[in-house]
């Protein structure tokens, strides 16, 4: 029996699985201190490949389609590096081979689902101790005289023109040997203030900073700057189809906009100023942590979306970090759904909708219910990707 083309075409249309526009729809997985895999330090590889696969299963049965894996937190590794020793968070002793390449298997496993895989860097950290033991092939031991202590960790000093190259060449690294989605760094540039202690770079200061003609602040800024216009340079010059993100401090200044207030300055204590990159176009989305609820005022989130994506020149969206494991604590459940409808409205033109879950221990523990929430009120059908 023929069937009439129409009434075909019809009958496909409602048995093929339903999808949504194309959106993001991130979660952050954090190695640091096990936050959210592998569970503890020391587990056998089969141990941690079994957890691992329970976090994409997950994502993808809330239909998340991209994970922002931490793949180095302290100059160290979750991938087989030649230049920078495996992390201790993997086997609990830095250096320790973990008997198989985290990153490669994850990129596998990610891909299998149909899920995005971006590699996480931070930068400038190099050790979340200052009495930690660090291999032979860690920072600080091959270039000491780059790491300054601060708050209790060491940090590498973001005014070393070398220092500068090196994390690049790290960052390239991966994106040359590894078949990932997306290069991904979050809020640490310079660190969080402590007290009214100053960042040690007199150093760096005296070398280079004082003939540059700029106020420290300004210089520092400038480190900052360069740094992210040569890791996106970088990256498109060596993969164009990698994504670029950027998660900075969701606020860039108290008091912008008017109605906004923050303890921390970013721009004037961070030195990162995300505006001037976004307006430069060198990333290709931001994610400011807006871990806020949408009132009051003085954090509101609709308020502070609004502010990024008009400071967004280039055109490049606005995919912001959201807060679910603040559920319970900051905001009740529902609350996240009505964030990520907000990210759906008023979209400047040529963008697409986004939004990153922090993180995926939440939808791991379905705190405060949230994973029936989100598939019934706004994760409900599958979306594609936004165009790279």
């Amino acid at each position: 029996m023929k069937i009439p083309l129409l009434c075909l075409l019809t009958l496909l249309l409602a048995i093929a699985p339903s999808r949504a526009q194309p959106e993001f729809r991130g979660a952050w997985v954090a190695t640091v201190f096990n936050l959210d895999w592998p569970s503890k330090p020391g587990l056998s590889a089969a141990e941690q490949k079994a957890q691992f696969r329970e976090i994409l299963d997950r994502a993808q049965q809330l239909k998340l389609n991209a994970i922002l894996l931490q793949v180095r937190s302290v100059s160290d590794a979750f991938y087989a590096s030649k230049r920078e020793p495996w992390s201790a968070f993997l086997s609990g002793k830095q250096g320790v081979d973990p008997g198989y390449d985290p990153l490669a298997f994850a990129i596998a496993e990610a891909h299998a689902r149909g899920i995005e895989l971006h590699a996480w860097f931070n930068p400038f950290r190099a050790g979340t101790s200052a009495k930690g033991t660090y291999a032979a092939n860690h920072v600080t031991r091959t270039h000491p005289d780059w790491v300054r202590p601060y708050g209790g960790q060491l940090w590498i000093d973001p005014g070393e023109p070398e220092a500068r190259r090196y994390i690049l060449d790290i960052i390239l690294d991966v994106v040359k040997r590894y078949d990932i989605d997306g290069v991904h760094i979050d809020d640490y540039f310079y660190p969080y203030p402590v007290k009214a202690a100053e960042f040690p770079d007199d150093p760096t200061w005296q070398q280079y900073g004082q003939t540059s003609g700029m106020s420290r602040a300004d210089w520092r800024r400038d480190n900052v700057n360069r740094f992210v216009e040569a890791m996106y340079r970088g990256v498109k010059a060596a993969k164009p189809s990698v994504r670029v993100g950027i998660s900075p401090f969701g606020i860039w200044r108290p008091k912008v906009p008017a109605t906004i207030e923050a303890q921390l300055d970013a721009y004037g204590q961070l030195y990162a100023d995300a505006r001037h990159w976004l307006s430069q176009g060198w990333c290709d989305y931001l994610a400011p942590q807006l871990y806020w609820g949408i009132q009051p005022d003085k954090q509101s989130f609709p308020v502070l979306l609004k502010w990024w994506r008009d400071q967004s020149r280039a055109g490049r969206p606005i995919w912001p970090g959201i807060a679910t494991e603040r559920i319970g604590k900051q905001f009740e459940v529902h609350e996240i759904a009505r964030q990520i409808e907000m990210t759906r409205q008023n979209l400047p033109a040529n963008t697409e909708p986004g939004n990153i879950q922090w993180s995926m221990k939440a939808l791991m523990k379905n705190q405060g219910g949230v994973n029936a929430v989100l598939q019934s009120e706004v994760y409900g059908e599958r979306a594609e990707l936004p165009r790279r």
